[in-house]
């Protein structure tokens, strides 16, 4: 993540209003805030994130704003005006504070304030001594960015001097979204990505996943950055033994692979790249007759892709839904080469991942031509000939590596029926992976958990179904299941089905509790297990039974202790070094008993 706001990135503005403007700063435009104003691009290219900056008044001669970076001191002189008061007190003799440290108002018989409370009963507009008139005049005037105006709506109303320090600062604060013309720059990474979708766009494009079932998902299933350079560059393309290779199913947009590729290192380029200047959103065939330019000559050559730390995308239509991706700097229609992306997001619809000989780009490879022929063609012949080769041979090289499987782990968003990804991508899981299955409502998830339950596995060791006799493992991991079994339940162990939501609290003394204005929608759930391998045959032991047990020449036990193990010499079984023999499958990996 960059630390500073790179021309042609994309930010999120937080308004006086704690609304959000996302936008892509591109150098030498405007970027208006509405009624707030306009200010250049420029101003805020190569400065770090996180800063509070505030519109001034604009000159007759100056067509913008200029930008002020607000100081931290100014920022919390509210807070640090109150610290000193709560050093300094002024004694009051007339006002008695609860013993909660909450404020009320208790009036004796002659008027007189003896408890005050936080609940102001004056109408405000009555006590308002400006119109609305001049307050439209002040707004037209500048009034210093809106700090002016605050001050003279407080000095005007006749009733300040009546208001409780919770009123007086609820009365500040409405004041100040109002009015104020200061905003801050924000990064825009996975959590203000789900943050903004969540609350001010549509929830249900992304599921209504929110933030900590991203985090919780990406826990779960062990996503880190895991690159091999040893085994990064091999001439094999179906070596996997560097590992670091995830499985994705993503239909929110692009979210859920973003989550990932954040945690794996993907997501952002390196501090040292400058971003792209625009994407065009074009598709290769869109682009096949424009003139080639040098870069296109470059890309002729195949593009080699990354082995280990990538991202294996799931998709159902032609094209992979991932617009959300364009925030982050990546379009997957026209990737820029500086993007860890480009290399390690592997696109494969499930047409090509379950019968690629029914896919046309697969199965179509474009016809060869000599160099005499090319040197024969256009150039724009020649470009559109050399990118659909690119493709073809990409679609192989992303089908042959996902249906040699091995991959460290399934993460899953998807309104499908889960049961069917399973069956579809389970043999496609070295042992020891982790699964972890995001839907917005409980019932899919514990169907699937229901078929992977002990007495599920039980049954299933005990009876095996007729079809799976005289099966290899690999067989039966890609069996399709039965009426009484329709996944294998000894495939998966450890399964759970888990929900975690966090909520906003309003922290006063005597009322503190959830805030009554959250965000209801879905709750959210996450199916959690690890992929096994079931030992073939049965586990056996063999040993020799000894009413004495062996001491070693020289060795002196007690007479209590030699009775203890007489006695119990008949109820112990001594095995041999070497008694246990289990019926090993060939597996390298962990193997995990049922």
């Amino acid at each position: 993540m960059h630390n500073f706001v790179k021309a042609n990135a994309w930010v999120a503005l937080r308004l006086p209003s704690d609304n959000l403007k996302v936008l892509q700063v591109v150098p030498n435009t405007p970027i208006s805030l509405g009624k707030y104003g306009t200010f250049p691009s420029n101003l805020i290219i190569d400065r770090p994130y996180n800063l509070k900056y505030e519109l001034i008044d604009r000159q007759k001669d100056q067509k913008y704003s200029d930008l002020r970076i607000v100081p931290a001191s100014e920022i919390h002189a509210d807070t640090i005006a109150e610290e000193n008061a709560a050093a300094n007190p002024v004694p009051d003799e007339n006002v008695i504070i609860g013993g909660d440290g909450v404020e009320f108002e208790l009036v004796g018989e002659n008027g007189e304030v003896i408890m005050r409370s936080n609940r102001e009963t004056i109408d405000d507009s009555a006590r308002q001594t400006l119109t609305q008139e001049e307050i439209e005049t002040l707004k037209r005037d500048g009034a210093a960015a809106g700090k002016d105006l605050i001050a003279k709506l407080m000095l005007s109303h006749t009733a300040i001097d009546e208001k409780t320090s919770f009123s007086l600062a609820k009365y500040k604060l409405l004041k100040t979204r109002k009015y104020l013309r200061q905003f801050t720059i924000l990064p825009m990474d996975v959590a203000m990505m789900d943050y903004w979708m969540m609350k001010e766009k549509d929830a249900s494009k992304i599921m209504e996943c929110r933030d900590e079932m991203l985090a919780l998902a990406g826990s779960w299933a062990n996503v880190h950055f895991s690159e091999d350079p040893e085994n990064e560059h091999t001439d094999d393309p179906l070596n996997t033994s560097g590992g670091g290779r995830l499985l994705v199913v993503d239909e929110t947009g692009g979210l859920l692979v973003a989550a990932m590729a954040e945690r794996m290192g993907l997501l952002y380029p390196e501090e040292d790249q400058d971003l792209p200047t625009e994407f065009t959103g074009a598709s290769e065939e869109a682009q096949a007759d424009k003139e080639p330019t040098p870069r296109h000559q470059h890309d002729r050559q195949y593009r080699p892709y990354a082995s280990t730390n990538t991202l294996t995308l799931i998709h159902t239509n032609s094209q992979p839904n991932l617009s959300l991706l364009k925030y982050f700097n990546f379009n997957i229609d026209s990737p820029a080469a500086s993007h860890p992306l480009t290399r390690r997001l592997l696109p494969i619809s499930w047409l090509q991942l379950i019968s690629p000989e029914s896919d046309s780009l697969y199965a179509s490879p474009p016809p060869s031509a000599t160099p005499e022929e090319l040197s024969k063609w256009s150039s724009g012949k020649r470009g559109t000939h050399f990118r659909k080769k690119r493709r073809w041979e990409r679609i192989r090289h992303i089908v042959s590596t996902t249906q040699h499987g091995d991959f460290t782990g399934l993460v899953v968003a998807s309104n499908m029926d889960p049961i069917s990804i399973i069956r579809r991508t389970i043999h496609l899981l070295r042992p020891s992976a982790t699964i972890t299955i995001y839907s917005p409502t409980i019932e899919p998830l514990v169907a699937l958990a229901d078929l992977y339950s002990t007495s599920r596995r039980t049954a299933f060791i005990q009876s095996p179904p007729e079809e799976l006799k005289g099966l290899s493992q690999a067989e039966i991991a890609t069996w399709q299941g039965n009426e009484d079994f329709p996944l294998n339940p000894s495939l998966i162990l450890n399964t759970s089905v888990q929900s975690c939501r966090k909520r906003e609290w309003q922290v006063l003394p005597g009322r503190t509790h959830p805030l009554m204005t959250s965000k209801g929608g879905a709750e959210g759930y996450l199916f959690t297990g690890t992929r096994v391998v079931p030992a073939e045959g049965k586990v056996s032991a063999r040993g020799k039974f000894s009413k004495r047990p062996k001491v070693a020449e020289g060795e002196k036990t007690s007479t209590g202790a030699t009775e203890d193990i007489e006695g119990s010499a008949n109820k112990k079984i001594k095995l041999e070094p070497g008694s246990l023999e289990v019926q090993s499958n060939g597996e390298q990996d962990v193997i995990m008993g049922i």
